[in-house]
């Protein structure tokens, strides 16, 4: 079997010489200088949606690698996967259990309160420890915590469909898969993790800290934020627990949320990914991990207290051991022909891969010895005291998420959306702790967040 099926199949078409009366319409020549490689499901070429040549063959080469029941090409990043999971996961429920809930960590990207517009489910929170000082990006869960939210809702008379993880967190926060799959599956509930920060995990030079290697039951990768695949690409891996769905429903599922003109040059990196992670690129992650390493220790010991402990391809700097915020550090960083991944008023996330280059370290280390000067930056503000609890008491949902992201919507000042029932999700970074949920009142401890983060508008539905 070929190592890369389709971009064998695409370069073989590409020297062809075939008249491409078909789509696209920049028939195979352009400015970019890869519309030769960029094809539609023409015949030979598989179909992502129904695949059997092609596109399931370099499937099953991705899904041996990363020892998956199976595995699915995604050409619209974790979104897509994320809300295929779900509706798999909706759909393996047991019936007659009224209106289905799932229980979530609350630092959720916003695809999956878009996702439960969609479907219609409610989410019950798992929420940060009420005097945690992480800020709006982690949320650990430990079995405690999981296991009091299951029996929460027990009380209440319902039963969550799935339990729902981010893991890895923006800020590089691993969450204990391990631990918690066991509690999932002792209750018969599946576990999901939205795995897209983590692809690499599957191949760290320890042994595979993966969450299916770990328990979890479905789990999207975006393949393009660690892996050498183009901006798009993502996996669905199916494990080996308590769902076991039919190719042909995963298809369908991907299919009802992502276009039937998949992009075909994101589909060849794909499988070229494979062919190189069967190949060498383990090693170059070693290398590469060892690297960074490196960079944390020196980091650590310019500025003790700089360098928040994180996932091995993240470096997260915290501003305030350098008496500035995120923001200022990321223009120090800017400054030294650095761009970093994010920066809050706290934080500065960097993400390196076995494509950085050793200059893109010295840069880092010489742009943290100019922040350290004096002078530079402003005090750190702190968390209000006990924020999470108070958030936690008062985000009471007055209607479901469905509803109010579909209600008609105006957006207002943040000081004058107090009491207003928010509409949209408010977020500073996608895969956060949302300040408000839609359908959820917006009180003094949202209000207050609001005015810690900068936040200057939010959506709510018109009165």
């Amino acid at each position: 079997m070929s190592a890369a099926p389709i971009a064998e199949f695409v370069r073989e078409y590409a020297a062809s010489d075939v008249s491409r009366l078909h789509m696209p319409g920049h028939k195979g020549r352009g400015p970019l200088g890869c519309e030769a490689l960029d094809l539609t499901e023409i015949a030979g070429a598989d179909e992502l949606y129904e695949a059997g040549g092609i596109i399931a063959a370099s499937e099953a080469n991705t899904a041996r690698l990363f020892g998956t029941a199976a595995t699915y090409y995604g050409a619209e990043g974790s979104s897509q996967c994320i809300r295929a999971m779900l509706f798999l996961a909706l759909q393996a429920a047991p019936a007659g259990q009224g209106r289905p809930v799932l229980l979530a960590a609350r630092n959720a990207h916003k695809a999956l309160l878009y996702a439960a517009a969609l479907l219609d489910f409610d989410i019950a929170w798992v929420w940060p420890a009420p005097d945690a000082e992480d800020g709006l990006c982690a949320c650990p869960v430990t079995p405690g915590r999981l296991a009091a939210a299951f029996d929460g809702l027990q009380a209440a008379g319902r039963r969550p469909f799935a339990v729902y993880l981010t893991s890895p967190d923006y800020l590089g926060g691993i969450q204990d898969v391990g631990a918690l799959a066991p509690l999932c599956h002792g209750r018969g509930v599946p576990l999901l993790v939205d795995n897209a920060h983590g692809a690499y995990l599957r191949f760290l030079p320890g042994g595979s800290r993966h969450p299916i290697d770990l328990g979890a039951d479905l789990c999207c990768d975006s393949a393009h934020k660690t892996l050498p695949v183009l901006t798009g690409g993502a996996y669905l891996h199916v494990g080996h627990g308590l769902l076991a769905p039919d190719p042909a429903a995963v298809r369908g599922a991907m299919c009802l949320f992502g276009s039937t003109s998949p992009s075909y040059l994101i589909l060849q990196s794909l499988d070229l990914c494979a062919a190189a992670l069967a190949g060498d690129w383990p090693a170059q992650l070693t290398a590469c991990i060892r690297a960074v390493d490196a960079l944390k220790q020196d980091l650590d010991a310019l500025c003790p207290g700089l360098v928040r402990p994180s996932e091995p391809l993240k470096v997260v700097l915290d501003g305030g051991a350098l008496g500035c915020t995120g923001q200022a550090l990321a223009e120090t960083l800017r400054a030294h022909k650095v761009e970093c991944e994010y920066a809050d008023r706290q934080y500065v996330v960097l993400m390196f891969a076995p494509g950085n280059l050793p200059r893109d370290y010295d840069r880092v280390r010489a742009a943290a010895d100019a922040a350290r000067r004096p002078g530079e930056g402003t005090a750190l503000p702190t968390l209000p005291a006990g924020i999470w609890g108070r958030l936690a008491a008062e985000a009471v949902p007055r209607c479901t998420i469905r509803q109010a992201v579909l209600a008609r919507q105006e957006r207002v000042p943040a000081g004058q959306a107090l009491g207003r029932v928010c509409a949209l999700p408010t977020v500073a970074c996608p895969p956060a702790i949302p300040i408000a949920v839609s359908g959820e009142v917006i009180g003094p401890a949202a209000a207050e967040l609001f005015r810690c983060y900068g936040v200057e508008e939010v959506a709510v539905i018109a009165e």
